[in-house]
């Protein structure tokens, strides 16, 4: 007895979300739409583990073969998301205004160790200060990852003059 007829694979279309640590799988049911043989069959998709690395849209073949190792195969559309918000933590930071009564900082100095489950970009809202701004300045930090989802924190930074003026004098004659 020969089984020569070859199973039919269907596919369909899935989204998973990545987890807290970036990561998500999926195994070859997940994206099995319905496939069908005369025979018992096994499926196998030839990719199953997604990172960051995967965000938007990826092609996995699903290949269903019967016990005669009669087969074929589909594709299906796996989009990767990453809903999870980074989180913001801030620091305080003291700076100096220089000779010309200005000061800097970039959003680094403001980052207190924020973290997210894929890579992430940092931005403070104020970042050069001068003599208007002695004392205590409020400046917030957003933390954007790759899929746009943001966080924010408050950071006090205390600018400080601490150059004394230079007194010059000139000499008068009055009468």
């Amino acid at each position: 007895v020969e089984d020569n007829i070859a199973p039919t694979a269907v596919c369909k279309d899935i989204t998973i979300q990545l987890d807290a640590n970036g990561a998500a799988s999926i195994v070859a049911t997940d994206i099995d739409g319905g496939s069908d043989d005369n025979c018992t069959f096994s499926l196998n998709a030839d990719k199953t583990s997604f990172d960051c690395t995967n965000l938007g849209i990826n092609t996995v073949t699903l290949t269903v073969t019967d016990a005669s190792n009669n087969t074929d195969v589909c594709d299906a559309t796996v989009i990767v998301e990453d809903n999870i918000a980074p989180t913001a933590v801030c620091k305080d930071r003291t700076i100096q205004l220089d000779g010309s009564g200005a000061s800097t900082i970039v959003a680094s100095n403001i980052d207190g160790g924020s973290y997210d489950n894929c890579t992430f970009s940092l931005m403070a809202g104020k970042t050069s200060f001068d003599c208007t701004n002695v004392g205590i300045n409020t400046v917030t930090l957003t933390v954007t990852d790759a899929s746009n989802n943001t966080d924010v924190c408050d950071a006090t930074v205390i600018v400080e003059d601490n150059i004394a003026p230079t007194a010059v004098c000139k000499d008068i004659t009055i009468q």
